[in-house]
């Protein structure tokens, strides 16, 4: 299963604690293509169906339906969570989550 930047992959992300989110779901690949490769392990941004504003949320469309990257939950999973590969974002929406990205954690 190639494992590429800003794919959405299915996800179980439990076992959780606190405010995590919960459940098998869809997640954006956040690390790059040379970690991918070559770590057995994976960061991702969950994705939710919960359409709150919050400035650490990027919209999406997916499967016809409307969610959100949760960019202030992005974590480091190990492979073996991935359950199955889907589409990737758009252009539109992986600048978005670039933009993001960069407001959230870089200077």
């Amino acid at each position: 299963m190639e494992l590429k930047q800003y794919s959405i992959v299915l996800v179980n992300l439990d076992p959780t604690v606190g405010s995590e989110i919960k459940k098998t779901r869809p997640c954006v690949i956040i690390s790059p293509n040379e970690m991918n490769k070559y770590l057995n392990t994976i960061v991702l941004a969950p994705m939710t169906t919960n359409l709150r504003k919050y400035p650490t949320r990027v919209s999406v469309n997916h499967n016809g339906k409307k969610g959100m990257v949760a960019i202030d939950q992005i974590r480091t999973v190990d492979n073996s969570r991935i359950i199955r590969v889907f589409e990737s974002l758009s252009p539109s929406e992986i600048e978005a989550c670039k933009a993001v990205i960069k407001e959230t954690f870089v200077d």
